[in-house]
């Protein structure tokens, strides 16, 4: 493959970083002081230097000061993260990838593991999700009220709730550390590349902030405010292909029937509209050295808008429509041989307009409480945590007109890229087209469906932690405490069916209802017939409940106790006469973990599902010992060895005591499928080894490897089940009450090693003409042996990305600074939403995302504090894009999703008093 400008501009600094890793080291950053979890932001002080200088020294001081193997990003300047979010700043860390969601990223993998095996926490505090699961969603955190965060990918045992493939800990400032007043401002417009889709959401958008930071009483009391405000929108281009099977039938009289053909496909125009507000306050009284005490209260409110139209239809020859390929051209799709192109006759198009809303809240607030009573050192802190979700996803159908009508579509298909469409109707002529189910085979039994999922999580936390400083010896204190965590999560979805009135009669959109058609030029098709969705709803359609079994199977109430008490010995020693550092200890975990929910079996059409109360759990304890040490073998250079038991607790949806059951009609066999209130966490050993030269106070070179033995993993399972208590109200008598029950449970393990690489490199430093210019970067490789799907599976680990790099070339200097960023993933098993708002697994392909700022500050003068920057984001319009999770015969994978978000531009000003 050819290399881009980038790679061989990358590859040249690179040269010149192997050469500036044998020069003698030319400065020492200062050492700080021991990381404490919920205080640590104030540990760092006197930062001399600001912009991009200014993040790495301080992200240096705070790996040098870790015990633990640690990566850290921390802000340029007071609400100034390298990138809009806190998610894309932590996935340029070696070892960490974002996965995207409507175009932004979103969820974090650490080490090749899905957001699932990770935790989040803000000032060492749980924090609650808004999702399905225990994963954070990290665009709920506007990055200008986040001073900073560590990634921890060794144990602590002195933090609870760890995760087993590292722990995420998001940070703001500490106004007494800050040592100054601070006023600031920031404010940017945004706007993209891609055209206004729909008329409902704009194409361009804003985001501003305020921050407020003060010390008052001889320093004693310190303040900090922040709010965020940002109305960001995004537009996406969409296709996806449903399924690739044999069309014999429909290539009848060629010689080539034997090739495979798409049976469906949808061309879709998305546009979202994102509006978050979010708050954040620290309250800091520090009167003497001997008490501390600080109050974090966070809060944020999150809306999301979501218009969605466009055009779907089957090419399936088992219609019986008579459907058939005319002029038909083949190729070879990753070794198999397709239809390419032709034209498909006798289709029945589904032209759809859907509204998806969404509305967050999360909640946070924290009190800790530190005092000094001689050799002793007490830390009480109690949090809450709190986030709800409200959606709806609507969706409704048209069809063209009269009732029974046809289409013949023609197309050519791409492997990678937008297919060309060219329909023989007007999609966009409101004579041509009804509302109405016109899907093959008698339609969906629907003519929409719209749907209300309902999410709410609580965590409440109380921690109380001692130390005590001994006189000599290699243990320089001993740390002793306990957590207690609460955590509750309740989920439901009211599903409805949408029914024209009059006993389903088609019929044409009022013309008052009328909005501008949405063109899908991108795709070949002039455009579709769009509407006003929510009056054409409420003029058009009845809303009828659905009862049916999925329904209830997503209906439950997970809840856990978690009691985690520890205790450990910190190292503070000379070994070989070099100082060795660290820390060895245990934690003792008691989990009590319960879940509620329905048993449904199967209903006959039209009648509810016979529900009966299920409840269930199961209390079990862990113990978890690690171990890090850390030796300072030459001047700034370190040698990091961790070991330790790691767990992580399984997913809430798989936790949930709803069984679905039903009898067979033909076997007359019970089968169903459930949850498992009884799953214990994934558990791993972990063992991890790193060296870290630290060339100057913003430049180190580190490099490591990672080994984690999964002692078990969770996937699902079918055995024996009794059914005896499960009611059946079908004419269909079973058998025997023992049938096939799919359900998750603890299974056979694995293991999953990596190497990582990571640099920043302040070329000035080094060589004076270069002053300026600077290189960060991060490569990961990994590896996996674990089998998700249980053993003698081939699917691929949720989450495992083979490789991971970033890349970021800077120049700053005399105020200018300027920036181009280059994030990589392979491809990787990733979670996303699917039908009847339910979650799923697609393969997402590699992804390369390039990212470009500019920006001027002025030091002195009347426009002293004034900042202009100039950001571009996706310069080479990445487009995401998927591939069928089923391998066809030859070898291949065939393509499913394609789409393109276009480039985004930012322009604005921040100013500091």
């Amino acid at each position: 493959m050819q290399k881009t400008r980038l790679s061989r501009a990358v590859a040249q600094v690179l040269g010149v970083a192997v050469g500036v890793s044998m020069l003698p080291m030319t400065g020492h950053a200062q050492q700080a002081k021991a990381n404490d979890t919920k205080n640590n932001t104030d540990q760092i002080e006197v930062i001399s230097v600001t912009g991009i200088r200014r993040s790495m020294e301080t992200t240096i001081d705070i790996k040098k000061a870790e015990t633990a193997i640690v990566e850290a990003v921390s802000a340029e300047d007071i609400g100034k993260l390298p990138d809009q979010s806190i998610a894309e700043s932590l996935t340029r860390l070696s070892g960490l990838a974002g996965q995207r969601v409507n175009g932004r990223v979103q969820v974090i993998s650490i080490r090749g593991l899905a957001p699932d095996f990770s935790t989040t926490t803000l000032n060492g505090r749980q924090q609650a999700s808004a999702g399905d699961n225990r994963a954070v969603e990290y665009d709920q955190y506007p990055s200008e009220l986040i001073n900073g965060a560590v990634v921890y990918k060794s144990s602590d045992v002195g933090i609870a709730g760890m995760g087993l493939s590292g722990t995420v800990d998001m940070r703001t400032i500490r106004p007494l550390a800050h040592g100054e007043q601070a006023v600031v401002f920031n404010l940017r417009s945004e706007t993209g590349s891609i055209d206004q889709l729909h008329p409902e959401v704009s194409k361009n958008g804003w985001r501003g902030s305020a921050s407020y930071i003060d010390q008052f009483a001889d320093d004693t009391i310190g303040v900090a405010i922040g709010y965020a405000h940002m109305d960001t929108p995004t537009q996406v281009q969409h296709y996806k292909a449903w399924e690739w099977n044999t069309v014999d039938n429909a290539l009848a009289g060629t010689s080539n029937d034997d090739a495979l053909g798409l049976v469906g496909q949808e061309v879709t125009a998305v546009a979202r509209n994102q509006v978050r507000d979010g708050v954040m306050a620290v309250l800091e009284y520090k009167p003497n050295d001997n008490f501390h005490s600080i109050v974090d209260a966070y809060y944020s409110k999150f809306s999301q808008d979501e218009v969605m139209r466009g055009a779907m239809w089957f090419t399936n020859q088992w219609t019986g429509d008579g459907m058939e390929f005319l002029n038909p051209q083949f190729d070879n799709f990753g070794g198999t041989k397709v239809v390419r192109s032709g034209v498909a006759t006798n289709l029945r198009p589904v032209l759809r307009n859907d509204l998806n809303t969404r509305d967050d809240e999360l909640k946070a607030l924290g009190w800790n409480n530190k005092w000094k009573l001689d050799r002793w050192t007490i830390d009480a802190d109690l949090s809450y945590s709190g986030s709800e979700r409200d959606e709806q996803v609507l969706e409704t159908y048209a069809g063209l007109a009269p009732t029974g009508s046809f289409d013949n579509i023609g197309f050519e298909l791409q492997p990678e890229g937008f297919p060309v469409y060219t329909p023989g109707t007007d999609y966009t002529d409101v004579n041509k087209v009804q509302l109405s189910d016109p899907a093959p085979w008698g339609g969906w039994g629907h003519d929409g469906a719209i749907r209300f999922p309902h999410v709410k999580e609580t965590i409440k936390e109380a921690e109380l932690n001692a130390r005590y400083e001994l006189s000599d010896g290699a243990f320089s204190s001993v740390d002793i405490g306990a957590n207690y965590t609460k955590r509750q999560k309740d989920k439901e979805v009211d599903d409805n069916d949408l029914f024209l009135k009059n006993n389903r009669a088609p019929v044409k959109v009022d013309p008052s209802l009328l909005v501008s058609p949405t063109s899908l030029s991108f795709a070949g098709i002039k455009g579709v017939i769009s509407y006003d969705i929510m009056p054409t709803v409420n003029r058009y359609y009845d809303i009828k409940p659905i009862l049916d079994t999925n329904r209830w199977n997503k209906a439950w109430g997970v809840e856990e106790e978690v009691l985690t008490s520890f205790i450990k010995l910190n190292i503070d020693t000379e070994l070989w006469g070099k100082p060795l550092k660290g820390n060895i200890g245990s934690q003792f975990v008691r989990t009590d973990q319960s879940s509620s929910g329905f048993l449904a079996s199967d209903y006959k059409p039209g009648n509810p599902s016979t529900l009966t109360q299920v409840e269930a759990g199961k209390t079990y304890n862990d113990v978890l010992p690690a171990l890090n040490l850390s030796m300072e073998v030459l001047d700034d250079q370190f040698v990091r060895l961790a070991a330790g038991k790691t767990m992580a607790r399984p997913r809430m949806d798989e936790m949930r005591a709803n069984i679905t059951a039903g009898v067979g009609v033909d076997s007359r066999r019970w089968s169903g499928n459930s949850g498992n209130p009884e799953l214990e966490p994934w558990r791993a050993k972990a063992l991890d080894l790193t060296y870290e030269v630290y060339l100057n106070d913003t430049s180190y070179i580190a490099g490591g490897a990672f080994y984690k033995k999964l002692d078990s993993y969770i996937y699902t399972q079918n055995f024996d089940f009794d059914f005896s208590n499960a009611p059946n109200n079908s004419t269909v008598i079973p058998i025997s009450p023992i049938g096939n029950m799919s359900r998750p449970a603890n299974g056979e393990g694995g293991s999953l090693r990596g190497y990582e690489l990571s640099m920043s490199l302040d070329l000035g430093s080094f060589y004076l003409p270069l002053s300026g210019f600077g290189f960060i970067g991060s490569q990961s490789w990994t590896d996996s042996s674990i089998k998700p799907d249980g053993p003698n599976t081939s699917t691929k680990l949720p989450g495992l990305s083979d490789r991971v790099r970033d890349l970021t070339l800077y120049y700053e200097r005399d105020g200018f600074s300027a920036r181009v960023s280059q994030r990589y993933r392979s491809a990787f098993r990733g979670e996303v939403v699917q039908l009847f708002a339910t979650r799923g697994y697609t393969e997402v392909l590699a992804d390369r995302q390039v990212d470009a700022q500019l920006s001027y500050s002025i030091d002195d003068g009347t426009f002293a504090g004034l900042t202009l920057l100039l950001q571009a984001n996706n310069l080479t319009n990445s487009p995401y894009t998927t591939r069928m999770n089923t391998l066809q015969e030859g070898g291949g994978y065939f393509p499913e999703v394609y789409e393109e978000y276009g480039r985004q531009y930012l322009f604005g000003f921040s100013y500091k008093l």
